[in-house]
């Protein structure tokens, strides 16, 4: 077939497609055929999973499993993907597994707005809610604790039985006279410019010390691709939220059991300037370091993680 038949044969599918999909919502009978005529049972198109937020956003999200619900929160760039072998081995054992793609990320919705704590942390409360899940246990990774600390201290624990912060961000990594070991603001400004050039450069030059040295090629393309399914805007604008707020006042107000689970070999996150810091401020919060894991735990250190997790879902 030559380049113009090719290009008629793609045409003619292309307005087949369309033309259908119009049928399709104007008599659906037009094109699966009357209920009386069909050999097969009835088909239905059946709805994505999506959640719609307050402001129309729609949050595409993954259900696994029965039993009491864990609710994942992923990390920066990446999106619920990136849970699935925590879900399948929870799943497993008997509990319900939810996770969702932030807003901008992966499969949801990119509305252009709503890259705030409070919105994002109604995000989560929004999933809650329309799955009506509760006696929760909350999963976060680097910017999915900051979401969780936000979601209880803005909406409470009624919902909340326990919480477990992995490779966290928190609690403040911008350089202010009060937080002296911060990273300075023009570096991180610089960085989200050589973003908004070429991400995926970026991407491909800076991605292998989230894994261990150990980690599969094809395992880190695949969490690079997962971040190169992130809109730019999104990954601007949670970038510049997840390092210049402060959860410092609010860590304190986080009551129920807490679970921190930290690599000592985090060059996303130091240990000591991220997850030691928050222990000390979350009361009654437990520290567990994984010796030599990076900040990609579920991918490196996934049997270790999912034992802990299951574990800690059964307390």
């Amino acid at each position: 077939m030559n380049r113009r038949e090719l290009f008629k044969s793609a045409t003619a599918a292309t307005v087949s497609v369309a033309t259908g999909a119009a049928l399709l919502a104007s008599d659906p009978d037009a094109v699966w055929g009357s209920a009386a005529t069909r050999e097969s049972p009835a088909r239905t198109l059946l709805p994505m999973p999506f959640i719609e937020t307050r402001d129309r956003a729609g949050l595409f999200y993954r259900d696994w499993g029965t039993g009491k619900p864990v609710v994942f929160l992923h990390g920066w760039a990446l999106n619920s993907e990136a849970w699935q072998y925590q879900m399948a081995h929870l799943a497993g054992h008997g509990f319900r597994c939810v996770a969702f793609d932030r807003r901008g990320h992966g499969r949801s919705t990119d509305p252009g707005r709503g890259y705030d704590f409070d919105t994002l942390a109604d995000d989560l409360g929004a999933v809650l809610e329309r799955l009506d899940l509760r006696d929760v246990t909350l999963v976060g990774h680097s910017m999915g604790c900051a979401e969780i600390a936000r979601y209880l201290t803005r909406h409470g624990a009624n919902r909340i039985t326990r919480v477990a912060m992995v490779s966290m961000s928190l609690p403040f990594a911008l350089k202010t006279p009060d937080n002296p070991d911060g990273v300075d603001k023009t570096i991180l400004d610089a960085q989200r410019a050589t973003w908004a050039t070429d991400f995926p450069k970026w991407l491909g030059e800076n991605a292998r010390p989230f894994f261990a040295p150990e980690t599969s090629q094809q395992m880190v393309d695949w969490g690079i691709r997962l971040c190169l399914q992130t809109s730019l805007q999104a990954i601007l604008e949670c970038n510049r939220l997840d390092v210049e707020v402060d959860f410092r006042p609010e860590l304190p107000a986080i009551k129920v059991p807490t679970l921190i689970i930290h690599g000592d070999h985090d060059s996303s996150a130091p240990l000591d300037f991220t997850a030691r810091r928050v222990a000390k401020l979350v009361p009654g919060s437990k520290l567990k370091i994984y010796e030599g894991g990076p900040h990609g735990l579920m991918f490196t250190h996934t049997n270790q993680l999912n034992a802990d997790l299951l574990d800690f879902v059964k307390s």
